[in-house]
């Protein structure tokens, strides 16, 4: 089955909802068969449509306070592998994109606090050869968050 149907649909907003439910209580819930979401989960894992079940921490409850996206201008282009690999060291950085416009690259940093953030971006950002320049934009609440749509995939193909 190379489809996205209405199942499938059904069993990621139950997944999402809580990654911890029981299978079985999906089945129950859907009234479906628990063998069913079994090998449903297995094709959406096999197909890269679930990747991993992760539990959601509260950065700023651990004591990250300051959230800045970074836009990263880059030498030349040849440079951006580069950079992204030296980015992948930096613990702090939780996202790396390439975007485009006047950015190369847009990453998602938490930091303890501003002098943190300033410390990250000057003493290893900066430092990473092809690196020419940054633009910080300090996040000062995040209004929402949501995972993706999921009701207008359905019968869709799976992107291969």
């Amino acid at each position: 089955m190379n489809h996205f149907d209405y199942i499938d649909q059904q069993i990621l907003l139950q997944i999402r909802e809580d990654a911890r439910k029981p299978f079985s209580q999906i089945a129950e819930d859907l009234k479906i068969s628990n063998s069913l979401v079994h090998q449903r989960i297995k094709k959406l894992k096999k197909k890269g449509v679930i990747d991993n079940a992760e539990f959601v921490v509260n950065e700023r409850k651990i004591g990250y306070r300051t959230k800045s996206y970074v836009g990263i201008r880059l030498r030349e282009a040849r440079y951006a592998e580069e950079v992204v690999e030296g980015l992948k060291k930096i613990p702090e950085i939780l996202e790396c994109n390439y975007v485009s416009g006047n950015y190369a690259l847009f990453i998602l940093i938490f930091a303890v606090d501003n002098h943190h953030l300033r410390e990250i971006l000057y003493e290893q950002v900066h430092r990473i050869d092809g690196v020419a320049g940054t633009d910080s934009f300090i996040c000062f609440d995040t209004n929402f968050r949501r995972p993706v749509a999921l009701d207008s995939l359905a019968k869709q193909d799976f992107y291969e």
